[in-house]
């Protein structure tokens, strides 16, 4: 009996790891179509540029704070409920964002309700496998995250062919419907890890009680408010490059068509990232693989400014690419490595809250630059300042007398 249960757990782990990838994808494509229409909604809708990257501004705060909220409620009820709750919630603000007669409404919409509803997939599901790992877990975050990472390269292409044809509005409402008949099955497959079944198997005869760390105590630790600072750095540095490098590419002079291809291209590279940092994660520590990959992203960001012929913008996206979306995975291993099990998606939400919030300054400040200056120079400028400093957070992590985990064997 016990070998057909590790069996079967050896088994099913993989689903719930081919769940996370196919729900992350579906779900940061919704949230990434925007970067896709945003030329296309302003010539239609007449609204600014600044206007309408503030709703993903607005998107990115509410997938902070969903972040953080939604985690800690996967801790008590489960990550299946969670994720299908998010899936509806996604989907309705897509449908709700193509009615919009007002740039506020628009913003409220797409920001608000789309952002809060993708809270729902990330940190439960990276929280969810970690726990059904003890064994190859960065590799199986690794997965989950790149799958997270083929949105730009199959929910980025479908919605700039969807644009072309039908418009922004019925584009939005066919990736609504889209995203309903895909994450609602998939979500009913999300399993609770086994070492968190029902309480009823804490109390077998001979179990061993799990430490009395507080969830206050494990958020005030040096580990995780290290781990939080460098979150938002990092993230802050290439959300604005991520969100405006289709626009950037146009003003170029560079077709839509070949600009998205550009942003799918950062995509596929950074599937290579995310295996490759992960699995060098596991052999040579998250932690100094991290310092590392922020360093590279902080000078890669830097070709984009003497980016200007399709080629040229290859080769950075390339590059920029593999290093940011490699540095995603290896949080959540740190965060695994460092804090118990049973309040992993809480750990998991807030360092993805510090996340969202580094993803909301790209997108606005970007607009404001470039409507400002008509020019993104300082765009990757102030990227690259950013990496820097998320380098400099990312070493002192290393440099931590003693980073005793917090219960991580709970």
């Amino acid at each position: 009996m016990p070998s057909w249960t590790d069996a079967l757990r050896a088994h099913y782990r993989w689903i719930i790891v081919a769940a996370g990838g196919v729900l992350g994808c579906v779900a940061i494509g919704g949230l990434f179509s925007l970067p896709v229409f945003l030329r296309p909604i302003a010539q239609d809708a007449g609204w600014s540029t600044t206007g309408i990257s503030a709703a993903m501004t607005l998107a990115f705060a509410a997938l902070a704070v969903g972040s953080i909220a939604w985690g800690h409620l996967s801790d008590r009820v489960g990550p299946r409920s969670v994720v299908l709750a998010g899936a509806l919630l996604l989907a309705a603000g897509l449908a709700l964002s193509s009615l919009a007669t007002s740039l506020l409404a628009f913003q409220l919409s797409f920001g608000a309700v789309v952002g809060f509803g993708a809270a729902a997939i990330f940190a439960p599901m990276m929280a969810c496998v970690t726990g059904w790992f003890d064994t190859r877990r960065s590799l199986a975050v690794s997965l989950v995250s790149a799958g997270m990472g083929m949105a730009p390269m199959t929910m980025s292409p479908l919605a700039a062919w969807l644009v072309q044809g039908h418009g922004w509005r019925t584009s939005l409402q066919l990736i609504a419907a889209l995203a309903v008949a895909i994450m609602v099955p998939v979500a009913l497959l999300v399993r609770r890890p086994p070492a968190l079944a029902p309480a009823a198997s804490a109390a077998a005869p001979g179990a061993t009680p799990e430490p009395a760390t507080s969830v206050g105590k494990a958020m005030r630790s040096a580990p995780f408010l290290i781990l939080v600072s460098t979150s938002f750095l990092s993230c802050a540095t290439h959300s604005g490059p991520i969100f405006h490098t289709v626009s950037y590419a146009v003003t170029c002079g560079i077709p839509l068509m070949a600009a998205v291809s550009i942003y799918s291209l950062e995509g596929l590279a950074g599937l290579g990232g995310r295996l490759v940092f992960g699995l060098l994660g596991d052999r040579f520590g998250a932690a100094r693989v991290l310092v590392l990959a922020l360093l590279a992203q902080a000078l890669v960001v830097l070709g984009y400014v003497f980016a200007r012929e399709l080629g040229s913008f290859y080769t950075v996206a390339a590059l920029f690419g593999f290093t940011y979306a490699g540095v995603m995975p290896l949080f959540a291993v740190l965060a695994r490595e460092n804090f118990p099990l049973r309040m992993m998606g809480t750990v998991i939400g807030g360092i993805t809250m510090a996340s969202s919030l580094g993803m909301a300054l790209g997108p606005v400040l970007g607009g404001l630059i470039y409507d400002t200056l008509s020019s993104y120079l300082w765009l990757f400028v102030g990227a690259f300042s950013l990496g820097i400093g998320a380098f400099l957070s990312a070493l002192a992590f290393t440099r931590l007398p003693q980073r005793q985990a917090i219960g991580a064997a709970a």
